[in-house]
């Protein structure tokens, strides 16, 4: 099979009409020139003679492309029984009810903790825990009780950390 000549001109004659349409789109779409109006509005839907009248002033090269942005919301609708953003008080009511809410919460957490604490605690057995079956490697051992005795200083921390948030109730 051979090739003609009109066959190997084809695609640099498909290139060259893409090309010469490329081009004839840009300066269609360059016909209508852009004005710069005050106040940063920049816009082609008016005439020269309008565009004159408000200052407008016409840009040269390459076009404009514009976003548009969201419009801010005002404030939110705020729930009932909340402070507005001006720096309003709470109720003594409501201010009493929300720290017996929050110490009641306080006391569940420090006696839970406090239960882990005394498993953890009798868990470690002075430093001495019983040895697992799985534990046939002194170093297993060691290595649990190890880690026994970092979660019990963690778990001694937290007991404190609960005691001293449910002094401050004791101070109000």
């Amino acid at each position: 099979m051979t090739m003609t000549t009109s066959t190997r001109l084809s695609p640099k004659l498909t290139v060259l009409a893409c090309c010469a349409l490329l081009v004839t789109t840009a300066a269609w779409a360059q016909d209508k020139p852009v004005y710069r109006c005050p106040g940063n509005l920049y816009t082609d839907s008016l005439s020269a003679k309008e565009a004159r009248d408000k200052g407008c002033k016409t840009l040269e090269g390459a076009p404009i492309t514009v976003i548009q942005s969201q419009v801010p919301r005002g404030n939110a609708a705020r729930p009932a029984g909340s402070a507005s953003a001006q720096g309003d008080k709470v109720g003594a009511d409501d201010q009493k009810a929300r720290d017996s809410d929050a110490k009641r919460i306080l006391e569940a957490e420090l006696k839970k903790e406090e239960d882990a604490l005394a498993a953890l605690r009798k868990e470690y057995n002075e430093g001495q825990p019983e040895r697992r079956g799985d534990e046939r490697n002194y170093q297993k051992y060691l290595d649990r009780v190890e880690e026994l005795k970092a979660a019990l200083t963690r778990k001694e921390a937290d007991v404190a950390a609960l005691r001293r948030e449910l002094g401050k109730f004791g101070q109000r």
